[in-house]
């Protein structure tokens, strides 16, 4: 049985200290990627084991600027029934294709049943705003949402370890 990874999305992520702390109390590993402009070792304690092992290690995954780099280099080493915290809804389709879970930040799981239509919506308001056009953004982040993030983390993670 896979033992299932959480990899954090960790560019402008407002969530990574949770999605850590969710990890570490699953006992799965944990990868945070993020861009080379970021300092991704702040996560990191000095008492997280940082090499494979059994339960929980965590592994800091710097790349470059470029805008999906991140993106990239996680579903480089995703695995089936690993978990992705992000964002990034194109990000998101991609690993459900691969048989992984993903989460946005403020606890929505991701689901092949309605991701097609997200990444419709999110393609037309690209096009509103190409076309010198206004969508609106999103709502600010509230203590509910992160708290509704760690919630569903954690069933996430559990389901995914027994999976």
């Amino acid at each position: 049985m896979h033992t299932p990874t959480l990899f954090i999305d960790a560019d402008a992520c407002p969530v990574t200290r949770e999605a850590i702390d969710a990890a570490r109390r699953a006992k799965v590993p944990c990868v945070v990627a993020g861009n080379s402009t970021q300092n991704l070792a702040r996560h990191v304690r000095r008492s997280d084991p940082t090499t494979p092992g059994d339960g929980f290690w965590i592994r800091t995954l710097q790349v470059g600027v470029g805008a999906d780099a991140a993106d990239f280099a996680i579903v480089e080493e995703l695995q089936p029934h690993d978990v992705v915290v992000t964002q990034d809804i194109g990000l998101a389709s991609i690993v459900l294709g691969r048989g992984a879970h993903a989460i946005g930040v403020r606890g929505h799981i991701y689901s092949p049943l309605t991701i097609d239509s997200m990444m419709f919506i999110r393609h037309e308001e690209k096009k509103v705003r190409r076309a010198g056009g206004r969508t609106r953004g999103p709502a600010a982040f509230e203590d509910e949402d992160r708290e509704r993030f760690v919630r569903n983390l954690r069933r996430l993670l559990e389901e995914a370890r027994q999976a």
